[in-house]
C-alpha cells in the first residue's frame, strides 16, 4: 500500500494559528496531540500507519512547530484543551478518536472533559500522572530544557543522541532539525503543570470512553496508578507495551500498533506497507 498524502495547513482556531499535518485517509478522523517537546512532523512514521484506517490530523500544539508561539500565549493545560476542542470544531470534524501521548493525553482528558463536541473516543498514551500530592513525573526538566537550548544553536543526530541514545539516527536528525521550535517557555510550563494540574479529578464521568496504553518501562504509570485510575473510572480499559519505554512507537512501533488494535478494535498491526 502505498504512503499516505500529507498536506500542512493552518487553522484559526481558539484564537490562535494552529498548524496540522493531515495524512489523508479513508476511515473516520483521529486527531494525535503529541507530547511536551513533539512538533507534529516528528509522528510521521506513526501517522502513515494510522492512516491506513483513520483520517489522520496531527497537531503542532502551541508554542511548539510551526504552530502560533512566543511570550503573549498562554500555555496552561486549560488553553491547550480549549485549542484542541476549538481545532475540532473549527474543521468541522465528527466521531474523532483523539489520541493523545505523554502530555497530549492529559490534553485530550482535559479537553473531553471540558467540551467534548465532537469526540468520540480517547486514547491515552502513557500520560504523565504527577499532579499535586503525587510522585514527580520521572524525567527531569534540565533535560528539555539543555537540549532545546543545543537545538536552537545548532545540533545533529549525534548531538542529539546524548538525549536519546535508543533512538534510530533518523530519529534523533529528525528530532534535532525541528526542536528549537519549541519555546522553551511553553515547556516550562507544561512541565510544572504535570506537578500542579490534576487530571485524576477529570477521569470519573468522562463523557466519552478512553482506553490506556502504558509502557512498561520508564516509571511513567506503575500498576497502582493503574488500579486508581480504573477506580476512578471502571470503564477505561488498560493495555501495556512489552519492551517499550515512555515514547512506545519509537522502542516497540509494532507493540504500538498491536496494542492500539486491541483498544480500538482496528488491524493497524496487519496493515504493513506493500
Amino acid at each position: 500500500m502505498s504512503a499516505a498524502t500529507v498536506t500542512g495547513a493552518n487553522v484559526a482556531a481558539n484564537g490562535i494559528r494552529q498548524h496540522y499535518l493531515h495524512y489523508l485517509g479513508a476511515g473516520a478522523p483521529l486527531v494525535l496531540v503529541p507530547g511536551i517537546t513533539s512538533p507534529a512532523v516528528t509522528w510521521g512514521f506513526v501517522a502513515e500507519r494510522l492512516a491506513r484506517e483513520f483520517d489522520v490530523y496531527v497537531l503542532d500544539v502551541r508554542g511548539r512547530g510551526l504552530s502560533q508561539s512566543g511570550p503573549d500565549l498562554d500555555y496552561r493545560l486549560d488553553s491547550l484543551a480549549d485549542d484542541l476542542s476549538g481545532f475540532i470544531a473549527a474543521l468541522g470534524l465528527s466521531g474523532v478518536t483523539v489520541l493523545g501521548h505523554s502530555m497530549g493525553a492529559r490534553v485530550a482528558v482535559r479537553a473531553a472533559k471540558r467540551n467534548p463536541a465532537g469526540m468520540a473516543r480517547l486514547l491515552l498514551v502513557d500520560p504523565p500522572v504527577s499532579g499535586p500530592g503525587r510522585r514527580p513525573y520521572p524525567s527531569k526538566l534540565a533535560w528539555y530544557v539543555d537540549s532545546i537550548r543545543q537545538a536552537g544553536k545548532g545540533m545533529d543526530a549525534e548531538a542529539m543522541r546524548t538525549f536519546c541514545p535508543t533512538w534510530s539516527r533518523e530519529q534523533l536528525a529528525l528530532r534535532a532539525e525541528w526542536l528549537h521550535t519549541c519555546f522553551e517557555p511553553a515547556i516550562v510550563t507544561a512541565f510544572e503543570g504535570f506537578h500542579t494540574d490534576d487530571i485524576h479529578r477529570d477521569l470519573p464521568g468522562l463523557p466519552i470512553p478512553a482506553g490506556l496504553m502504558v509502557a512498561t518501562r520508564g516509571g511513567v504509570i506503575e500498576p497502582a496508578d493503574e488500579v486508581e485510575i480504573q477506580s476512578l473510572n471502571p470503564g477505561i480499559c488498560i493495555e501495556r507495551v512489552a519492551d517499550a519505554g515512555h515514547m512506545i512507537p519509537w522502542d516497540n512501533f509494532e507493540g504500538f500498533l498491536a496494542t492500539a488494535d486491541r483498544l480500538l478494535g482496528t488491524a493497524l498491526a496487519a496493515r504493513k506497507a506493500a
